[in-house]
């Protein structure tokens, strides 16, 4: 399936979004310009999205670099 034909239901709600905080800092998570990870910059991580899920646990989170964490927090 290519970007164009994304399955509707693969699709994370922005009203969601507006409601999910980091687990660890408890502040907001910003989506990732490809739309595929949720950032939180106060912990520096990033958090996947398979299948329009966020997948908040810290076992899934990657490290963010710090150039990185500029591009989401500008």
């Amino acid at each position: 399936m290519s970007e164009e034909e994304v399955d509707p239901r693969h699709v994370l709600d922005r009203h969601m979004l507006e409601m999910l905080v980091c687990p660890l800092t408890k502040t907001r998570l910003t989506l990732s310009a490809d739309k595929t990870e949720l950032i939180s910059i106060a912990a520096r991580l990033a958090f996947p999205i398979r299948k329009g899920v966020p997948l908040l646990s810290l076992d899934e989170a990657r490290n963010v670099e710090p150039e990185e964490l500029q591009r989401h927090s500008g």
